[in-house]
């Protein structure tokens, strides 16, 4: 299969079909129209650090809030951390701006979400809320599942307010989880090469002890009590599939990766289900991580290795409800480490690898547009054969960008519409180190594939 594939036809059928973005309040009308009615609204990224990525998936979502009435975004994040924001932006909890609210977010990468861009629409989201139904509201909520003692912390606090005798049995239940300093991955490490048992059993255990007492728990303080269960439950299952997902990282790549993305699909589900019942009405939540996340994998080459990821997984459990959106690039800088738990730095992006998406888009030489995908035509037809696709994590790594950042992709059926801003600006954390401020330098195209 070539990489490189002619693009001549291509870059004429999105020419053709784009709808250029000018920067004016219209420009997602028509993005509008085809989300339509649907109940789920994934927005993608191209990398976890690109500013232009984070502001335009802003703009978009609060007009399908305003617009379109969604109550719920949910994010590629921890649950305990997010929903500290949810109940900063619903009027609840002690922090007293948007930047408290978003202290939780202390683990790598903490500029996923303590960033310029996310703490202006924590601030928008509150302001948006203030005064309305609890019904009306929008919430902000997440779906990961790396918060494994945080969530172990949250379930026995949730306990010790309101059955202090359970409280003791959640404590002796996930103590079999202390024994590791706290790090998951040594947890995982242990068990797997027989030097510790698992903790399976006593976090189902737990688990199940919760959902027995649910109705004593909430039956005498009515709907804020079961919002406080609900969390308290999100939190126990958060532990339950973290507990699974530090063991089978060590099996590889594939069955860790069906893991998350199953847990996180399953989240989503239980959070349409709670917000419905207390609603009143099915929900419409708008989702936010990356595009290898969102993206239907059955349209990649990862999907062709047995994995399957979220977008997947919404398309086949929700038919016909969800739309999927992507983002590409073509050059700029984004905000990346060189490695797991590095510092965040300003990197140079590299132009699109030639024959790629990114170079079909570039080629069109219009800046920034919007490009249906759903409703078939040309350009569609002509996206729907495998070429490369870039994805930037929270690391790039330009000397092996190839290898650590493409992959074969029909992008026509990854997504049902794809937003091109061809050159993009790295997103400013809140924290800013002195690698960051001190640009990397780029890597001299195109040595290093």
């Amino acid at each position: 299969m070539s990489e490189q594939r002619p693009i001549g036809a291509a870059v004429e059928a999105v020419y053709n079909a784009a709808q250029p973005l000018q920067g004016a309040r219209d420009d997602y009308d028509k993005l509008l129209d085809l989300i339509g009615d649907a109940q789920f609204a994934l927005i993608g990224e191209a990398s976890h650090g690109t500013h232009d990525f984070y502001q335009q998936r802003v703009e978009i979502t609060k007009r399908l809030i305003s617009e379109k009435g969604f109550t719920a975004v949910a994010v590629e994040a921890d649950w305990p951390d997010a929903y500290r924001v949810n109940c900063y932006v619903r009027g609840r909890g002690q922090d007293s701006n948007a930047d408290d609210a978003l202290g939780g977010f202390e683990r790598f990468p903490t500029w996923m979400w303590r960033n310029v861009v996310v703490e202006e629409f924590v601030d928008w989201l509150r302001d948006h809320n203030e005064g309305l139904p609890v019904e009306q509201q929008c919430g902000f909520y997440g779906l990961d599942l790396y918060s494994l003692y945080t969530s172990i912390a949250e379930v026995i606090r949730y306990l010790d307010q309101t059955d202090p005798e359970a409280a003791q049995r959640a404590r002796k239940r996930y103590a079999c989880l202390e024994h590791f300093g706290r790090d998951a991955q040594a947890y995982g490490y242990a068990t797997v090469f027989g030097r510790s048992e698992p903790c399976e059993q006593e976090v189902v255990n737990q688990l199940v002890d919760l959902q027995r007492h649910r109705l004593e728990l909430i039956k005498q303080h009515g709907e804020i009590e079961e919002e406080k269960f609900f969390s308290a439950e999100m939190n126990a299952r958060v532990v339950l599939d973290a507990e699974e997902y530090y063991r089978t990282m060590f099996y590889g790549n594939v069955a860790s990766w069906n893991l998350r993305d199953s847990h996180m699909a399953d989240t989503l589900d239980n959070l349409t289900e709670h917000l419905g019942k207390m609603n009143g009405q099915p929900p419409k939540i708008a989702l936010w991580e990356h595009n290898s996340h969102l993206g239907d994998a059955r349209a990649t080459e990862m999907g062709a290795a047995g994995e399957w990821n979220v977008g997947q997984l919404v398309r086949e459990r929700h038919d016909g409800k969800a739309r999927l959106i992507g983002f590409t690039t073509y050059t700029g800088t984004v905000t990346a480490a060189s490695d797991w738990d590095q510092p965040a730095q300003r990197k140079h992006v590299r132009p699109g690898l030639p024959g790629s998406y990114e170079d079909v888009f570039h080629s069109t030489e219009i800046p920034r547009f919007y490009l249906p995908l759903r409703d078939g035509g040309r350009a569609a037809e002509q996206l729907s054969e495998p070429r490369l696709e870039r994805a930037i994590g929270v690391i790039y790594r330009p000397e092996t960008e190839r290898i650590s950042h493409y992959f074969l992709a029909r992008i026509s059926d990854q997504f049902d519409a794809v937003i091109h801003l061809d050159e993009t600006r790295a997103l400013e954390p809140l924290e800013i180190n002195a690698e960051w401020q001190s640009i990397e330098p780029p890597e001299t195209y195109p040595f290093g594939q």
